[in-house]
């Protein structure tokens, strides 16, 4: 129904076609208004990195399938913003690397976790964890998100926490989880305290880290385990922001050559 609002030919459809499935998913009651402001916000870093997957976030993407092929019991935490926009990639990726699925929120009710439930089930997923079962505990997290299934979060080795908010990061890496993210913002805690930083929108990423994964089933365990081992997230994000720097410099001066 959004293409019957936004011609095809607009120079910004696919940012418009997003923003109108946070509106839709607003209306029914997945995302909340706060998550529209924190859309908004990592637009803004969108437009600073390009509008493209870059070079430093298909290495972050290569080393987030390997680390979920690996695990030995990898979630993927969903929020209203992810189940709006990607659900059917949050369902293929669990697929192909074995994961469970698991709804948790920040601005937490039991009607709209439900909602985000059935928006997962829709999508094909077999089970979702988070909602009823919601009764272990991270520690020292004192928001909503501390509520986790001890079936899902609580037993996991990685968990993939896309749009997250730093809190929890920490929470999840003082408890000894590896944490991969993806959040256009490379300067976040959140990007700062994950093991593994995709600087990319998630409209992106998660069809590049299906991708990758796919392609990654086919080889050894040996050669997972080196692309997972010479993985430096450090290095990943001072490559975003070089990224940022150059590509603002370079703006400014086609500007004043005008």
């Amino acid at each position: 129904m959004w293409d019957t609002k936004i011609p095809r030919s607009h120079p910004r459809y696919e940012s418009l076609m997003i923003r109108e499935k946070l509106v839709e998913g607003f209306k029914r009651g997945i995302v909340v208004p706060e998550g529209l402001i924190a859309h908004g916000r990592g637009e803004c870093f969108d437009y600073l990195i390009g509008e493209a997957t870059q070079p430093f976030a298909r290495k972050a993407i290569e080393a987030a399938a390997a680390a979920l092929l690996l695990a030995k019991h990898p979630v993927i935490s969903v929020n209203g913003n992810v189940a709006a926009l990607v659900p059917r990639e949050v369902v293929r990726l669990a697929e192909i690397v074995g994961a469970k699925i698991e709804v948790n929120l920040f601005y937490r009710t039991e009607v709209r976790a439900r909602k985000i439930k059935e928006v997962l089930l829709g999508a094909g997923a077999e089970e979702v964890l988070g909602v009823d079962d919601a009764t272990a505990t991270i520690p020292e997290l004192f928001s909503e998100r501390r509520r986790v299934s001890p079936r899902g979060i609580a037993a996991a080795d990685v968990v993939l926490v896309p749009l997250e908010d730093g809190d929890r990061t920490e929470a999840l890496r003082r408890i000894g989880k590896f944490v991969i993210t993806v959040d256009l913002n490379p300067i976040s805690r959140t990007s700062l305290t994950a093991n593994i930083t995709i600087v990319d929108n998630i409209v992106r990423a998660m069809p590049a880290l299906i991708k990758a994964a796919e392609e990654m089933k086919g080889k050894s365990e040996e050669e997972i385990r080196n692309i997972l081992s010479s993985y430096n997230n450090s290095a990943v994000i001072s490559a975003a922001l070089t990224h940022i720097r150059e590509r603002l410099s370079s703006l400014a001066s086609s500007l004043l050559g005008r």
